[in-house]
C-alpha cells in the first residue's frame, strides 16, 4: 500500500501506558513518525506518556531526543520527529494510584481545550499483568465513555492472557468497561504490507485461487525465525515461552489468513468470520505431531552466545521452550489431509519470516531419464526481514540433453513499489485511529485462539522435557523438528 494514497486519520490523542519501556523507542515512535511524514496524521495530533520512571515532560523529550537519533536515520522521518516531540506530554506515576490517573485526565482535558481532541486513544504498552488494573482505573476515572462527539478506544499488546481461562476473564472485564468495538487487540505481524497483502494476493489473481486446495496443494509450511535469543525478557519468557509467545497470535494468524474462505466482503466483520472459521476446523493438537526445544550455547555469526538458561533472570534448569514445531490439519473441503507445518524459535541460524506452499508435482514420466527429477513448484511468501514474494517452478537446462534446474521468479516490495522500511505499527496505529477492526482479533478469535494451544500447554506442563537443551545456538532448531516432516517424505523448505 502506498501510504501517500490514504488520507490524514481522526483527531486524537495517543495515550501510551508503559511510554519509558522499549516498545515505545524501538517501535511506536518511529512508526507514528513514518505516519507523520506521510501526512497521515492530524495536525493536531500529540501524544501523553504514562509511566513510573521518575521524569517529567521536559527531561522525558530530552530522552526522546536520544532514542530518535539511535532508532531512526531516514532524515525526513528525523525531522518530523523533533517536531513531534514538542507535542509529547509525560505523567510519572503508579498503574494502580489513582492520583495518577487525577493526573492524566486533567492533562487530557486542558489538550482539549487548546483544540487538540476529546478522541482518546490508549496503549497498554506496560506489562501484560497490569492490563487489569489500568483498565480498571481509566473506568473509575471516567476516561473510556464515548459520547456522540468524542471516541474512546483501548489498544493492547500481545499476550492476551496467559492461557485459556485468563483469557476468557479478561475478555469478560474489559467488556465489562467497554464495548468490543472500542477494543483493538494488536498483532502488529498483521500491519506488515506482505501479511495484508495476502487478500489480494489470494483472491484478485486468478492463476492462484482455483489451485488453492487439497488437489493441487502438497504441504503449506510456516516459519518464524529468529537469531536474538531472549537478551533482557528473561522474566517474561520464563512465564510464557515460545507456544504463548509467538503461536498463539503470529503463526495461527497467518495459518488463518492463508487457509480462509473467500470472505463475502472485506469488511472486518466478514475477514475475522472466515479467519474464525479456520481455527474452528483445526483438528485437536496431536501431542507427538508437536516438537518443542530449548537453546542451547552456539555460535551467531561466528560470535559465542550463551544458552538460554544461562541468560539474565532464567532459572538453571528452567523447561520453557524457545522452539515450538507442529503439525496441524483442517477438518474441511478445502485442506482435508493437507498437512500445515508450523515453527517458530529462537536462536536460529537466520532471521526469517516465510509462508511455503508447495504444490504437488505434475506426471514425472516424460523426465523419467532426466539427470535431476521434477521438483514441486514452490511458493514462497517473505515476511521479514525483506516482504516481497517468489514462485520456484523447473526450467530445461541449455545444452543438447533434457535436463531439468528451478528457476526463480521473485518480486520485492521495496523495488517495486519503492517504500521506505517500516515497523508494521504504522498501519496498526493508523486503523486503530481510524477505528477499522480488520487487522484485529475480536474475543472469539483470541479465546479460539487459546483452545487450539491449551491442550498441548497442559500435556507440556504435565511433562517435563528430558533432554533440554536439545539444540545449538546457530542451528535450525532441534532434530526431531526435521524428523516430523521426514516421516510424511517433507523437508523444511527455509
Amino acid at each position: 500500500m502506498d501510504r501517500s494514497l490514504g488520507k490524514p486519520s481522526n483527531p486524537c490523542i495517543l495515550v501510551i501506558f508503559g511510554i519509558a519501556g522499549d516498545l515505545t523507542k524501538r517501535l511506536l515512535f518511529p512508526a507514528i513518525c513514518n505516519l507523520g511524514t506521510s501526512h497521515l496524521l492530524n495536525e493536531n495530533f500529540c501524544i501523553v506518556g504514562v509511566s513510573q520512571e521518575a521524569f517529567n515532560t521536559d527531561t522525558f523529550r530530552q530522552q526522546l531526543i536520544e532514542d530518535v537519533n539511535s532508532f531512526i536515520t531516514d532524515p525526513s522521518v528525523k525531522q518530523y520527529a523533533m517536531t513531534l516531540i514538542n507535542r509529547v506530554y509525560y505523567i510519572s506515576g503508579s498503574f494502580d494510584d489513582a492520583h495518577t490517573y487525577k493526573n492524566l485526565k486533567n492533562k487530557l482535558e486542558e489538550l482539549a481545550a487548546n483544540n487538540s481532541s476529546k478522541n482518546l486513544l490508549f496503549y497498554f504498552a506496560s506489562p501484560p499483568q497490569f492490563i487489569e488494573t489500568i483498565a480498571s482505573q481509566l473506568s473509575h476515572a471516567s476516561l473510556l465513555h464515548e459520547s456522540k462527539d468524542s471516541f474512546k478506544r483501548i489498544i493492547i499488546e500481545k499476550p492476551f492472557g496467559h492461557d485459556l481461562t485468563s483469557a476468557k476473564k479478561l475478555n469478560k472485564l474489559l467488556l465489562g468497561y467497554v464495548k468490543e468495538k472500542q477494543i483493538f487487540r494488536i498483532d502488529h505481524y498483521l500491519g506488515k504490507e506482505t501479511v495484508q497483502n495476502l487478500l489480494a494476493f489470494r483472491f484478485s489473481n486468478g492463476l492462484f485461487e482455483p489451485v488453492w486446495n487439497r488437489f493441487y496443494v502438497d504441504n503449506i509450511q510456516i516459519s518464524v525465525a529468529e537469531v536474538l535469543g531472549v537478551e533482557l525478557r528473561g522474566s517474561y519468557y520464563e512465564r510464557a515461552g515460545a507456544l504463548r509467545d509467538m503461536v498463539t497470535n503470529h503463526l495461527l494468524q497467518m495459518l488463518s489468513l492463508i487457509a480462509m474462505e473467500p470472505p463475502s466482503s472485506f469488511s472486518a466483520k466478514n475477514v475475522r468470520a472466515e479467519k474464525s472459521k479456520v481455527l474452528s476446523v483445526v483438528q485437536k493438537l496431536n501431542p507427538d505431531f508437536a516438537v518443542r526445544g530449548q537453546y542451547g550455547p552456539g555460535k551467531i555469526d561466528g560470535i559465542a552466545v550463551p544458552g538460554y538458561r544461562f541468560e539474565k533472570n532464567v532459572a538453571a534448569d528452567s523447561p520453557i521452550e524457545t522452539y515450538v514445531a507442529l503439525k496441524l490439519f483442517l477438518n474441511n473441503w478445502r485442506w482435508l489431509h493437507v498437512p500445515f507445518y508450523l515453527r517458530t524459535g529462537k536462536r536460529l541460524a537466520l532471521r526469517q519470516t516465510e509462508i511455503i506452499v508447495q504444490f504437488k508435482t505434475g506426471p514425472s514420466t516424460l523426465f523419467s531419464e532426466s539427470s535431476k527429477k521434477v521438483m514441486p513448484n514452490i511458493l514462497r511468501i517473505f515476511i521479514q526481514p525483506d516482504e516481497g514474494i517468489s514462485l520456484s517452478f523447473n526450467a530445461k537446462i541449455p545444452g543438447p540433453t533434457m535436463q531439468l534446474d528451478q528457476v526463480e521468479m521473485k518480486f520485492k516490495y521495496s523495488d517495486y513499489f519503492g517504500i521506505k522500511p517500516q515497523t508494521g505499527y504504522e498501519t496498526i496505529l493508523y486503523e486503530c485511529m481510524n477505528g477499522d477492526h480488520l487487522l484485529f482479533n475480536d474475543a472469539d478469535m483470541v479465546e479460539n485462539e487459546w483452545a487450539l494451544v491449551q491442550p498441548l500447554l497442559d500435556t507440556w506442563a504435565a511433562v517435563k522435557p528430558e533432554n533440554f537443551p536439545n539444540y545449538a545456538a546457530g542451528s535450525w532448531g532441534p532434530k526431531e523438528a526435521d524428523d516430523l516432516l521426514k516421516k510424511d517424505g517433507h523437508k523444511w523448505q527455509l
